[in-house]
């Protein structure tokens, strides 16, 4: 498999090791161009592009590879929300498709899943208070991460009473219907996630923490698949039809993904 990497920073260096344990092609990696945008003239056709820069070159980048005549992306970057609907457009425009996700790791997807029922079980219960707690290196840029703005969004989607999250640099405690979500920013993490549902009596956890890049790689890689598997319709894809796929065929265990999720209760 031809492959192009969009980034030379960790994430783009994950996947070029990815693909080299796979025993794929050696792709091609460009890091930032010196002029702010990538040449189409200059870029490969390859049977997939992977999108590991920044949320500012997202747009851009796609552009140029879609006018270069790549039509499959695997877009592993965040905080590019505000270009979603362009770049949506760009792939439909250009008959392209792209699986794009705040988090590729296999473990995370499924650790979402854990979290809405917990949601859905805990809702009902007036006692139990949810929160989300999100921690990464102190040189991350979004707060809070891709992830925990997919967590809080899976739980505000189920929970009878949450509906908001809390408004940022508000002093005072959360509304009733307000969901804290708190960042940590310090050291050296890869990404630790917990969602807890706390009461009086007890704290009821559940934690996903990543112990290195490996496990986004590796889920990259699985979209990358997945997109050449069998013609995907235009546009964007989310990540569940890869991990639907992955698991309905036995192969949930990706080899390289390193992860651990843990399941405390407090009292």
């Amino acid at each position: 498999m031809e492959s192009l990497i969009f980034g030379a920073g960790g994430m783009g260096r994950a996947i070029a090791a990815a693909v080299a344990e796979r025993g794929w092609p050696a792709p091609h990696l460009r890091g930032r161009p010196a002029t702010g945008r990538h040449d189409p003239a200059t870029l490969p056709v390859v049977d997939v592009v992977f999108e590991a820069s920044r949320g500012s070159a997202v747009k851009d980048n796609v552009a140029a590879a879609l006018a270069a005549g790549n039509r499959r992306f695997v877009v592993a970057t965040t905080a590019w929300e505000a270009d979603r609907d362009d770049v949506a457009a760009l792939l439909v425009e250009h008959g392209a498709a792209a699986v794009a996700a705040p988090n590729f790791s296999l473990g995370v997807a499924l650790f979402a899943r854990l979290v809405e029922a917990a949601a859905r079980l805990f809702g009902p219960l007036a006692a139990y208070d949810p929160f989300v707690l999100e921690w990464h290196r102190r040189t991350k840029t979004d707060r809070p991460s891709g992830t925990a703005k997919e967590l809080a969004r899976r739980i505000l989607a189920v929970h009878p009473r949450k509906r908001r999250l809390v408004e940022p640099d508000r002093d005072g405690p959360p509304a009733p219907d307000e969901l804290e979500v708190a960042v940590i920013r310090a050291g050296a993490s890869p990404g630790m996630h917990l969602v807890g549902f706390d009461a009086p009596g007890e704290t009821v956890e559940l934690r996903l923490t990543a112990r290195d890049r490996s496990a986004y790689a590796a889920g990259a890689l699985a979209a990358a698949e997945w997109l050449l598997a069998e013609p995907r319709s235009p546009g964007l894809h989310g990540f569940d039809p890869v991990v639907d796929a992955l698991v309905a065929g036995g192969s949930a265990s990706i080899p390289g993904a390193t992860a651990s999720v843990l399941v405390e209760v407090r009292r």
